[in-house]
């Protein structure tokens, strides 16, 4: 029985021990590097020089906040007050004698041919049909027989007010100008305007100044009317 015993006994000798594993959890990791301590609130220290140093920091903060909102503000207000005065420097500028030399002689010329047509109106024009009788108005105060200013000199006029309509209209599309301060001085004669010397622009445009008046046609076209010659 030992005999036999024995091989038997050699055999579970010669197996290599069972391996212990390991529990499948974190624990079992190394830790390395020092422990992370968890950050304390200082608004909720007991000692009243933490709380102190807290609040301090906060109105800082605070501070630091409104007064970049008043630097915006002043900035803003700077920026407002130079479109005003922009806008103002224009209209004195409506009020030289050059403009008003060229205001004046195109008043008479369109109130003499409005005084002809006056008879194919009706009492009560539709706004399409006082548009069309402007239009044709236009047109012709730019001939020879528009009125007794030479066509020639009535044009250099008509062109100088281009010229000044086409800067009012540059300032507020730049944004130099206060859009609301142009629109109180210029918008209603802007719209007249150009309703009344669109096909002269037109022509002109056909001719050699292909971009004549492009500005004051955006500005009268962000008023709302008809932009007229494309």
């Amino acid at each position: 029985m030992s005999a036999a015993a024995a091989p038997a006994g050699q055999a579970d000798a010669a197996q290599p021990p069972a391996r212990k594993t390991l529990p499948d959890s974190a624990d079992g990791l190394p830790r390395t590097g020092p422990e992370i301590k968890k950050e304390t609130n200082p608004f909720t220290e007991g000692d009243w020089r933490m709380l102190a140093y807290a609040w301090l920091g906060m109105l800082v903060r605070v501070v630091l906040v409104l007064g970049a909102f008043f630097t915006l503000f002043q900035y803003l207000a700077a920026q407002e007050q130079s479109r005003l005065q922009r806008a103002f420097e224009m209209v004195e500028m409506w009020e030289e004698p050059e403009y008003q030399a060229a205001q004046r002689a195109l008043r008479n010329r369109v109130d003499e041919l409005t005084a002809r047509y006056a008879a194919i109106l009706d009492d009560q024009p539709t706004a399409n049909a006082r548009s069309v009788v402007m239009r044709k108005i236009g047109q012709e105060a730019m001939t020879a027989d528009g009125g007794a200013m030479p066509a020639q000199q009535f044009r250099e006029e008509v062109d100088r007010i281009v010229y000044f309509l086409n800067r009012i209209a540059f300032c507020v599309e730049g944004g130099i100008c206060s859009r609301k301060v142009i629109d109180v001085y210029f918008a209603d004669f802007a719209r007249s305007f150009w309703t009344y010397f669109a096909g002269y622009v037109e022509t002109q445009r056909k001719g050699a100044s292909p971009n004549f008046a492009r500005p004051l046609e955006r500005y009268v076209a962000e008023l709302g009317d008809d932009p007229g010659p494309q």
